[in-house]
């Protein structure tokens, strides 16, 4: 590695949101780059410079007003895996769920032991949404097992395979990014359940290949909006739908949407200002 062979690509906000970081970070991530800082009032992307295209950037920054200008400029190379894994501490959900990495040691087991390597973050349950997903999965057991799952926008896949791990017979798990998707299937065998969780790098339109007792969605809320009326489709009649990874601001339009789409509200739940709203299909 070159002592420099990194950009730091700092796109300032005008006005700044931690929601417009959130979505800029989304719309980049389809872009190379490696990781996603939010520094008021930048929004900090780090890309190999051999990788960097402004154009594209440009692009994809020209449908924000709010991103008014962005500057790129030399940093000096990390380890970004080797940092990740500095910083990583086991997750407990409820006392119930234990995500954990190869190198965490002396880690008590729970009910749910899950084991990830996450390439770059993609969902390792430190996010608050993931987190209150897992916690409302808890609550679907007799829901889930036996039954077929779809977990959208999947990551790393740690719904997926716990979904897998509390008796779903099948599990489809997708995400739009093809690097999340390779993580997510070896995740899936390293955790023994490959057998049972498919993965598939796209978008929702693969749902039309069959349909689900419970739908996972943790993802940004306009693309929720976007695709809500193929997650109604795609679920069986009494199946449930958990949505997670916007804000509580969010939830009534999301709740308008998903109840004028003939779904039945079933819960709410908070988590730093961010919401999880479980459905269910009449």
């Amino acid at each position: 590695m070159n002592t420099f062979d990194y950009l730091e690509v700092a796109v300032r906000l005008n006005p700044f949101t931690e929601e417009m970081a959130e979505i800029l970070t989304a719309e980049l991530s389809e872009l190379p780059f490696d990781s996603f800082v939010t520094e008021e009032p930048f929004l900090k992307c780090y890309i190999q410079t051999s990788e960097y295209r402004p154009s594209d950037v440009k692009v994809i920054l020209s449908g924000y007003p709010a991103a008014v200008e962005f500057k790129a400029v030399p940093v000096q190379g990390r380890n970004w895996n080797q940092a990740w894994e500095q910083e990583f501490q086991p997750i407990v959900v409820d006392g119930k769920v234990t995500i954990k990495a190869k190198f965490n040691k002396d880690v008590p087991r729970t009910r749910f032991n899950i084991w990830i390597d996450p390439q770059m973050a993609f969902g390792t349950g430190y996010h608050n949404t993931t987190f209150m997903m897992m916690q409302r999965m808890l609550g679907l057991e007799s829901a889930i097992r036996g039954h077929s799952v779809v977990d959208m926008g999947c990551g790393t896949a740690v719904l997926a395979i716990l979904a897998a791990k509390m008796g779903a017979r099948k599990v489809f798990a997708v995400d739009i990014d093809l690097v999340a998707a390779q993580s997510a299937w070896g995740n899936a065998h390293w955790n023994r359940v490959g057998s049972r969780v498919e993965t598939a790098c796209g978008d929702a339109s693969l749902l039309q290949m069959g349909t689900y007792d419970v739908l996972l969605a943790n993802i940004h809320r306009n693309i929720i909006l976007e695709d809500l009326p193929t997650y109604v489709r795609s679920l069986r009649r009494g199946g449930r739908l958990l949505l997670s990874g916007f804000y509580m601001a969010d939830v009534p339009a999301i709740r308008e949407a998903a109840e004028g789409l003939g779904l039945r509200f079933e819960g709410l739940s908070e988590r730093e200002d961010w919401a999880c709203l479980e459905f269910a299909k009449a």
